[in-house]
């Protein structure tokens, strides 16, 4: 009985300790995070969705696996601990619906740091190299300004969602009418089956992007967004791996972006 309750005390210092750690390290990751403009908020150790979000902007700037988690490799390249195992874990929802909405502050830090000269009014949305507060027209309302890094907070959302076991947060990316692969136009219900099929062939998904997301504006008021993503799918013993490019049709709709076309191909 004594050694069991031995036991039981080590077991408790061990825990305490490790979770102290694990603060320290998240307090740290947030501290570089803010030096660096990806962190806006009170260097604390706790790890909750705007510390995630900071996390997968870096990681997807910097051709890191995108989990939204401080992972060993991201921890390395922060200079920091690690406070996650390495084994995959999804993202928590608030993280891809955090980066799926336009921040303002980060954006606003982006520019000035690049300082990028204010947009030149008159469009409905204008693509710039960093991301502009919108503002009011003298003779018209507010203008939704978009960006190439907006764009590439809307990619590691897609990702993100992309990694989590409910479905609908990946579904609730498209419209209702997507340009589908090879299958022609297909509608919501055929994307979620689709969707399902996929998650059930691989549980287990990492993602990286491997390049630069590319903009090109199309005469039809949507974007056509393509980036290059390596991936490793797992399913037990089975699994795959390599890269794309994949290849996204997105349109403005008020102030939020959904996708209405999506495609891809082996990059190698």
């Amino acid at each position: 009985m004594k050694r069991f309750l031995l036991c039981l005390v080590a077991v408790g210092i061990w825990t305490v300790g490790a979770a102290l750690a694990d603060d320290e390290n998240v307090r740290a990751a947030q501290a570089r995070l803010k030096e660096s403009g990806f962190y806006f908020g009170e260097v604390n150790g706790v790890y909750n969705s705007e510390t995630s979000a900071a996390l997968t902007r870096y990681q997807i700037r910097n051709g890191l696996q995108i989990s939204g988690w401080l992972d060993a490799t991201t921890a390395k390249a922060l200079g920091v601990g690690a406070s996650t195992p390495e084994s995959p874990r999804a993202p928590e929802a608030e993280t891809w619906q955090r980066l799926r909405r336009p921040d303002q502050q980060f954006l606003a830090d982006l520019n000035a740091r690049k300082k990028v000269p204010a947009p030149p009014a008159g469009a409905n949305h204008a693509i710039l190299p960093a991301a502009q507060v919108p503002e009011s027209d003298a003779d018209g309302p507010l203008r939704f300004t978009l960006s190439r890094e907006r764009l590439r907070d809307y990619v590691a959302a897609f990702v993100l969602a992309g990694l989590d076991p409910a479905v609908d947060a990946e579904l609730g990316f498209f419209g209702d009418r997507v340009s589908y692969f090879d299958q022609g136009i297909v509608d919501r219900e055929k994307l979620r089956s689709d969707l399902v099929r996929y998650n059930q062939r691989w549980p287990q998904r990492r993602f990286w992007l491997a390049g630069e997301v590319r903009v090109e504006p199309r005469p039809d008021s949507r974007l056509r967004v393509t980036y290059p993503m390596r991936f490793e799918l797992r399913n037990g013993a089975r699994h795959s791996k390599g890269e794309v490019l994949k290849t996204l049709i997105v349109e403005v709709t008020g102030e939020d972006l959904q996708i209405v076309g999506v495609n891809e191909r082996r990059a190698r």
